[in-house]
């Protein structure tokens, strides 16, 4: 990012709600392809009008121009369109949402080369009210992001908008990122998980992470040992959907069009191997490393911090406990941590988040370079930045794309074993991630190979994600399938293949 474009966004308080955000750094491109090519030559040469009244200084701020692919789209103003340009302009919406996988980006006062031309109150207000007739003509939910004044030393105040549109996908339930939490044992990643997912604050002994965990020894000794799960869902206007109000997994999928589901992994040394499998077998699409500031870099966090690098999963750091200690040691916290991120063999570029501005920006540069590294600094006990944390997971974007998700759904159904479960009135049930392919109820697979060689037919019987039902399984998705009267005995942790 440009350093003015980075001063004149990656600061200060503006408009923030909890929403996913633009990135400024799209690879440049030119002019939208055949769906979204410019409408007419009319409203070419009003813009031309307008950009010639507007005279930029020496420095004028640019964004990177617009491009044609990716869910980023630039307009310099939306103001009474006619009805052909108004079903333009739909289906142009419709495309970015569906290269944004359901979530795309709305830079209002921005020209297609990047310049940040402004507008004034009035036409802003106009162009607002125009996306949000096209948001409500296809079903979406528009979110101002952020709202400023660029500054050229002219006596008409000038603003640009940022906007998220967001609209689930008629063909998925949700769209949903997992998140691998890492960190040294005692760092408070359980509770944290317990806070987020449950809307009520820890009591500072660890109340918050009871409903965490699997086992008796995991509540008396208050450390995970075994994988779990949780979630967090977001609305389409960005609102917080968790297990407060007595709401279930299901109601959560239900009223959430994003899903961050947690995978909550052992921190003690003598459970690395569970950690490793964890991070290997369910292909999370971030890691969350903890760290506790009053112990620092310690124990297994460099080796977490390691793996998750060897796999190349992006990584953001959390330091909670902050209402333990002073706010002299949070900085040395922070501080050992930028040393160990810059050194070489990391060479990351950490990012300290102090406001929601910093979260939006955060999360644009963190899903585009893996090389930003964002440091939050929270409580579980006092909620101090909590909602830091919340704005930047609803605003973080999927790694992969609208065509990256098509081509693997193109390819041979390969499903990953990862948990093997025996139910009541249900029969044998199948935990992992669909790898590629579609999975529908009813399909004949084949499992292989057992340790004899030999592979299995079997069938489908019903399919549930995040413990709601769901009848058609995509690439990348991780769910259940009950197979029936199957053989316990023939499976183990592999992989099914179609047959």
């Amino acid at each position: 990012m440009d350093a003015r474009v980075s001063e004149f966004f990656g600061s200060g308080n503006g408009t923030g709600s909890g929403s996913q955000g633009a990135s400024f750094n799209n690879k440049p491109g030119s002019s939208l392809g055949s769906i979204s090519k410019k409408a007419s030559t009319k409203s070419k040469r009003a813009k031309a009008r307008f950009s010639r009244s507007f005279k930029p200084s020496n420095n004028t701020p640019y964004l990177p121009p617009e491009a044609e692919e990716g869910n980023i789209e630039y307009k310099l103003k939306l103001i009474n369109p006619t009805q052909y340009r108004f079903e333009h302009l739909a289906t142009q919406m419709k495309w970015r949402l569906q290269e944004g996988r359901g979530e795309a980006v709305y830079q209002i006062g921005v020209e297609d080369n990047g310049m940040l031309v402004g507008l004034s109150e009035e036409d802003m207000r106009a162009s607002l009210k125009t996306l949000h007739l096209l948001a409500e003509k296809i079903g979406a939910d528009i979110t101002i992001l952020r709202q400023r004044e660029v500054d050229y030393d002219s006596d008409v105040p000038r603003n640009i908008a940022e906007v998220l549109i967001r609209k689930v996908p008629d063909d998925q339930q949700f769209l949903d990122l997992r998140v691998a939490v890492l960190g040294n044992v005692d760092s408070g990643k359980s509770t944290l998980l317990g806070v987020l997912t449950q809307g009520e604050l820890d009591n500072g002994r660890g109340r918050a992470r009871l409903n965490l965990f699997r086992h008796l020894h995991e509540i008396q000794t208050g450390r995970t040992s075994s994988i779990s799960f949780e979630i967090l869902g977001f609305t389409s206007k960005g609102e917080v959907v968790n297990y407060s109000e007595s709401r279930t997994a299901e109601e959560i999928c239900e009223s959430s069009s994003k899903m961050i589901t947690f995978i909550d992994l052992a921190g003690h040394h003598k459970y690395l191997k569970t950690t490793i499998f964890g991070l290997t077998s369910y292909c999370p699409d971030f890691a969350m490393l903890v760290v506790s500031a009053n112990t620092g870099i310690a124990g297994t966090t460099r080796e977490h911090l390691g793996l998750a690098m060897a796999l190349k999963v992006p990584i953001f750091i959390v330091i909670s406990k902050v209402d333990l200690c002073t706010w002299a040691t949070v900085e040395r916290t922070v501080r050992q941590l930028e040393r160990v991120l810059k050194q070489p063999g990391c060479n990351k570029v950490p990012m300290v988040v102090n406001s929601t501005d910093d979260a939006v920006t955060a999360a644009q540069q963190f899903a585009l370079s893996p090389n930003i590294t964002p440091i939050f600094t929270l409580s579980s006990v006092s909620g101090e930045s909590l909602d830091l944390l919340k704005v930047f997971f609803n605003i973080i974007p999927p790694l992969s794309n609208s065509k990256e998700q098509e081509e693997l759904m193109q390819q041979l159904t390969e499903f990953q074993v990862d948990e093997i479960y025996t139910v009541p009135e249900v029969g044998t049930v199948v935990g992992g991630t669909l790898y590629s392919g579609i999975c529908r109820e009813g399909d004949h697979l084949v499992v292989g190979p057992t340790e004899s060689g030999q592979f299995h037919k079997l069938t489908v019987g019903s399919i549930q994600r995040n413990r709601s039902a769901c009848r058609v399984l995509r690439a990348g998705q991780a769910a259940t399938l009950a197979l029936g009267n199957f053989d316990r005995s023939l499976l183990r942790k592999v992989r099914l293949l179609i047959f």
